[in-house]
């Protein structure tokens, strides 16, 4: 008896599966999708950055991937430089719990 409802699972498993693929198959072929960035009313830094990442999506994410830490490490220093001049120390930290 318990081999039944796993059988009938099995198949609706398998037809849930294979039915979309039989729905594609009817239709034509769909075009590959190119995406660029829009670098016509750009000038500098921001052209520079659309043609990297219409030229070369790698080096593009090579960049990224760099200057993300980089940047954060700049504002967070700013922010620390910042907080140290309005009077917030968080080198010397007390705890308030007690």
């Amino acid at each position: 008896m318990r081999k039944m409802p796993s059988k009938m699972f099995a198949w609706i498993g398998m037809a849930v599966l294979l039915l979309p693929a039989l729905a594609q198959a009817a239709g034509p072929a769909a075009a590959n999708i190119v995406i660029v960035a829009d670098t016509r009313k750009t000038t500098g830094l921001l052209r520079w950055w659309g043609d990297l990442y219409n030229e070369s999506h790698l080096y593009f994410a090579i960049l990224t991937v760099v200057l993300i830490p980089v940047i954060g490490v700049i504002f967070g220093t700013l922010a620390d430089l910042v907080m140290s001049r309005i009077g917030i120390d968080l080198k010397s930290r007390e705890l308030a719990e007690h």
